[in-house]
């Protein structure tokens, strides 16, 4: 079957998460991604243990492109670039701002040489302000976008970061998004664009709807803290934590009996929803110290039989074989004879028509500058040459 994304060339530029993971999805759905890389390969292939040369998490970022290595600071270099975007449909860039215009590489520059390009800039902080030209990492942004806050510990009040790089992988999900819905502006305007997205924005509108509700109406701003704990659902049982939650008055009803409480179910506190999430720390107090008495497998099967949403809570270990994971197929197993068995998240994205797929592992670095080169009309003399004088790593 057609990928749905097959014929559209993606140069990505980038380093590190954002930028890569936004082009890692693209290459799933089926884009050939060239990724231009330093000489020296980009930040995140020195994090960690390699095999073939690949760290694990560079391969999880970047699987199913090619890479070759380019000096973009020698006029060889900058050249090989100009005729990459010649026929390029996306090109993809997360250096500091003002960097690319540095380079030679502006997006009015590249623009000329391409009107059909889909240039896209993500940034840490956005383009402009007082923290436009700083450095970012992660964490950074976690602290800025209230990240921080809205994780802090509901007994001290220590603010605490998310343990993954939330903040990067949703600027790459927003970009991914962003870069398909330019692609369909084209397709009827015939006109690229230049897309700019931060990861600071990125995080204020993945954390909005709930996290930010108290600043939402202006006439009514609330410390929306005070109701937060209804979030943390962890609950002991006699041998391991579990979740459940209860927020309609069936579910509600259907966790009292469960628990062998139906004194509860009319409490005044806990009659209606609001009651509840007003109610909420009370609530979750007793609560915990009811669904203590019991086993896990007793009370998850009890809280199904009522159906309520509940859960047991699973460590990494458990992952690869529960029963729902692969159900699902959520986990790739796939075999490369350089890397042995490489277990990938699945696309997430099923698509009848178009399906997605790994289509190969992530690239060493440099690994496919000749073919590269040669797709765009480099011949074999010219390519020797370029990586004689260092320009392309062979």
């Amino acid at each position: 079957p057609m990928s749905a994304l097959a014929g559209v060339k993606v140069l990505d530029l980038t380093s590190m998460v954002s930028g890569p993971v936004a082009a890692m999805m693209l290459a799933d759905q089926g884009a050939d991604v060239i990724k231009v890389e330093p000489i020296t390969g980009e930040q995140m292939r020195h994090i960690g243990p390699t095999v073939n040369k690949v760290t694990a998490a560079f391969f999880s970022c970047n699987r199913g492109k090619r890479s070759i290595g380019v000096d973009l600071k020698s006029e060889d270099g900058k050249k090989i670039l100009f005729d990459l975007v010649a026929d390029a449909d996306v090109l993809i860039q997360n250096f500091r701002p003002g960097a690319m215009e540095r380079m030679g590489f502006g997006e009015p520059v590249l623009r000329e040489l391409n009107p059909r390009l889909i240039y896209v800039s993500i940034s840490g902080f956005g383009e402009e302000g007082p923290y436009a030209h700083k450095r970012v990492y992660d964490p950074v942004i976690q602290a800025l976008s209230c990240a921080t806050d809205i994780q802090a510990d509901r007994a001290t009040g220590r603010p605490q970061m998310f343990r993954i790089i939330i903040a990067d992988k949703v600027t790459a999900i927003t970009a991914a998004q962003a870069i398909s819905t330019a692609l369909y502006a084209r397709e009827k305007s015939g006109e690229g664009q230049h897309v700019r997205l931060s990861m600071l924005d990125a995080m204020l509108s993945l954390f909005w709807p709930e996290g930010m509700a108290g600043l939402t109406y202006a006439d009514q701003e609330f410390d929306v803290r005070r109701y937060q704990g209804a979030m943390d659902l962890i609950y002991e049982t006699q041998d391991r934590f579990i979740t459940a939650g209860a927020i309609s008055d069936s579910e509600w009803e259907g966790m009292c009996r469960a628990l062998n409480r139906e004194d509860l179910i009319d409490h005044p506190n806990f009659r209606t929803a609001q009651g509840r999430f007003t109610h909420n720390s009370e609530r979750k107090e007793i609560t915990a110290e009811e669904i203590k008495k019991w086993s896990s497998d007793e009370i998850l099967a009890r809280f199904d039989q009522e159906g309520v949403p509940c859960a047991p809570i699973i460590d990494r270990s458990e992952l690869l074989d529960h029963e729902q994971v692969l159900a699902n197929g959520s986990v790739d197993r796939l075999h490369f004879e350089e890397f042995g068995e490489v277990r990938q998240a699945r696309h997430p994205a099923r698509f009848d028509k178009t399906p997605a797929s790994v289509s190969r592992p992530a690239p060493r670095l440099g690994e496919h500058g000749r073919e590269v080169l040669a797709a765009i009309g480099y011949d074999a003399a010219a390519i020797d040459a370029l990586v004689r004088a260092g320009t392309v790593l062979e």
